[in-house]
């Protein structure tokens, strides 16, 4: 006959073994994730959390449901995320906005970009450029900042404390040029009026200007990035036109809750680097015009270090416009 003790001993290590944290996280995830962007439908961070998250929901075996919760320039849905439960089945796709503008312009903000979140990895980057009206006589970027010195460049970025601002900010601040800011609303009649000549220049996203010019309406001279894109190799870098080691874009990546098990974290980013080095996503994101992230920033540690960066990089941008929290 079995010794009645040890049986309850062994049930009771068993049911401890059940209810212990590996156990747990081994089966993450067991029901839909959520991913929440802090924007409208159809920009460029609900186009990526979608085709990004449709690859996660393939490799981690349960649906990742993307919800809209725009307001605030992104801080809402940023918010939401930070005070969810930390078990990784909220995330957030997050961008320059939420993470590393609004810090320095909105006085009431209900979360701390580099407190509350987990990164769990960068997806991709969309270099700023410098894009003219084609009728602009500069035609490198030492001509436009030597115009700029001379006469009147008006450049649209899509608003005041948006990423593009900062942009132009650090840009003029590192070059002597004289480049004057116009802020829009958005990007809806930024690109409009430049093709119009009511503005002379825009610094915006590389991929929203490319189609223009391509079509010979405006002509960029010069892209943000480390290297040339591949789809308009014609196109130097700032740093080819003597900025030194000048880069800026708009990112997005994905982060959760501060305090996710590394179990779970682990899995998750997993899951999206398989998404982002899928054969679906490279040719999307080549479309779009959208940079895919180094094998290195797709972790929580090189999105964690990039964020800082440009967290830093936002300080001295803000500092350099004169932004006040509002």
């Amino acid at each position: 006959m079995k010794n009645p003790e040890r049986r309850c001993l062994l049930q009771a290590l068993g049911s401890a073994l059940a209810l212990s944290p590996f156990a747990v996280f081994a089966a993450f995830p067991e029901r839909a994730i959520r991913l929440i962007v802090p924007f409208a439908p159809g920009g460029n961070a609900d186009i990526v959390a979608r085709l990004v998250g449709a690859g996660m929901a393939e490799e981690l075996g349960q649906p990742v449901v993307v919800e809209n919760r725009a307001g605030a320039g992104g801080s809402i849905g940023a918010e939401q995320v930070a005070h969810a439960a930390a078990d990784g089945y909220t995330l957030l796709s997050g961008s320059n906005g939420p993470l590393t503008v609004n810090p320095f312009v909105q006085a009431k903000l209900g979360y701390n970009p580099l407190k509350d979140f987990a990164p769990v990895g960068l997806t991709s980057i969309v270099p700023h450029a410098l894009v003219v009206n084609a009728a602009l006589p500069a035609k490198t970027l030492p001509e436009l900042i030597a115009l700029s010195k001379q006469q009147q460049v008006g450049v649209g970025t899509s608003g005041i404390g948006s990423a593009t601002h900062l942009t132009l900010e650090r840009f003029n601040a590192q070059t002597g040029a004289k480049l004057l800011h116009v802020p829009y609303k958005g990007g809806g009649s930024l690109l409009p009026d430049l093709l119009a000549g009511t503005i002379q220049g825009a610094m915006t996203e590389f991929s929203s200007a490319l189609p223009h010019h391509r079509g010979g309406k405006a002509r960029f001279v010069a892209i943000a990035a480390a290297k040339r894109s591949a789809l308009a190799g014609e196109v130097p870098t700032m740093i080819e036109g003597g900025v030194k080691d000048f880069t800026a874009g708009s990112y997005i990546g994905v982060l959760a809750p501060a305090g996710v098990p590394a179990e779970v974290m682990a899995r998750l980013q997993a899951a999206l680097a398989t998404a982002l080095n899928s054969s679906k996503t490279l040719e999307r994101f080549r479309e779009l015009g959208v940079e895919v992230a180094s094998p290195e920033q797709m972790t929580p540690a090189g999105f964690g270090a990039f964020i800082r960066q440009d967290f830093e990089r936002s300080r001295e941008a803000a500092q350099l416009a004169g932004l006040k929290k509002e």
